[in-house]
């Protein structure tokens, strides 16, 4: 992998159960695609007609990693987690925002799984990546949060600094349109269970809808 990910001891030793899914490829990204929407829309239209807010509380890759959280002392409730807060999003009749082709496929992607899914342009990240918990004060700029309170947040660092979590990812590493090289990070906290299923399912889409290819993927 162009870039490994090694998660630190502290971390592990918290959640022991701590699997990350990697997919590396080069993508071609467009502000829109038609044919996407219509998957999207009709999978958004069966959440809304059969998913509770209970049911999403309930299902196994949100409740893990809500419970990861809390062993690691951040709560899941203020700090919401990205598939939960896209899937309450859906059920409160809210949609889904309209970002780009790989945005809008890993949202997809998370609704369908339950999983958290970090998306980075990688050609913005620098060197080696590691897993830690956040610092308190520690520069953090979440898409559309400002700064954000990471002290404690399960994050990704590269030499620059901190990037990307479960809960947002960062203004420095988004993807736009002049992302090449994608790099995918699935949170999974109930070890490989379903991970291999999502990993997938997101392989296939970033096939049919981002014309992804040199496609590279792992688990650590």
């Amino acid at each position: 992998m162009k870039h490994p990910i090694k998660i630190e001891a502290q971390l592990s030793e918290l959640c022991p159960s701590l699997k990350l899914g990697i997919i590396e490829c080069q993508v071609s990204v467009t502000k829109d695609d038609n044919k996407l929407w219509e998957v999207i829309n009709q999978y958004i239209s069966q959440v809304e007609e059969s998913i509770t807010v209970e049911d999403i509380r309930n299902k196994s890759t949100i409740s893990s990693s809500k419970d990861g959280y809390r062993k690691v002392g951040k709560d899941p409730n203020r700090y919401r987690l990205s598939a939960e807060s896209l899937l309450r999003r859906i059920v409160n009749g809210k949609g889904l925002y309209k970002i780009n082709n790989v945005v809008d496929l890993l949202n997809l992607t998370s609704i369908k799984s339950g999983f958290s899914i970090g998306g980075y342009n990688a050609d913005k990240i620098i060197g080696s990546i590691k897993m830690g918990l956040g610092q308190a004060d520690e520069e953090y700029q979440g898409i559309g949060r400002g700064q954000l309170n990471v002290e404690n947040l399960p994050l990704f660092r590269d030499n620059l600094g901190a990037f990307g979590s479960a809960t947002s990812d960062s203004l420095r590493t988004q993807i736009d349109s002049n992302c090449q090289n994608l790099l995918m990070v699935f949170f999974s906290y109930q070890g490989e269970e379903e991970l291999h299923q999502a990993m997938t399912l997101a392989t296939d889409l970033l096939t049919e809808f981002a014309d992804a290819t040199d496609i590279k993927t792992c688990i650590i």
